[in-house]
C-alpha cells in the first residue's frame, strides 16, 4: 500500500509540475504549484519524513505561495498570449535532450 501511495504521489508532483509549465494563466500556474508542493509534502510523508512534511507545507505551500499569489493578483497579469514555434528552437532542445538522453543510457 505505501509502495502505491509513493507511485501516485511521485506521478501527481510530475503532472503538477507539468502544469506549470504549460498553463498559461499566472493564478492557475501558481495555484497547480501549490498542489506540486502539497503532492511533494505527501511524498515525504509516504517516507516517514514527517517533519520535513509539515515544514513543507507550512512554509513552502502556506507562506510563499500566498505571497506569491498575492503579488500576481496584485499585479492583474493577464494570461500569456501564443506565441510562434521557431523552428530552431524546437530542433535545439530536440538535440538537447537526445543528448541527455544519450547521457542517460550510459
Amino acid at each position: 500500500m505505501q509502495l502505491t501511495l509513493f507511485w501516485l504521489f511521485s506521478l501527481l508532483t510530475i503532472a503538477f509540475g507539468a502544469a506549470v509549465i504549460v498553463l498559461r494563466n499566472p493564478v492557475a500556474c501558481a495555484l497547480s504549484l501549490v498542489a506540486s508542493f502539497l503532492a511533494l509534502a505527501a511524498l515525504f510523508v509516504t517516507l516517514d519524513a514527517y517533519f520535513i512534511a509539515i515544514i513543507q507545507v507550512l512554509v513552502t505551500a502556506g507562506a510563499v505561495m500566498v505571497l506569491f499569489l498575492f503579488i500576481i493578483m496584485l499585479l492583474n497579469l493577464k494570461a500569456e498570449e501564443r506565441r510562434r514555434v521557431k523552428l530552431g528552437a524546437m530542433l535545439g532542445g530536440g538535440l538537447i535532450i537526445a543528448c541527455f538522453i544519450e547521457l542517460l543510457s550510459n
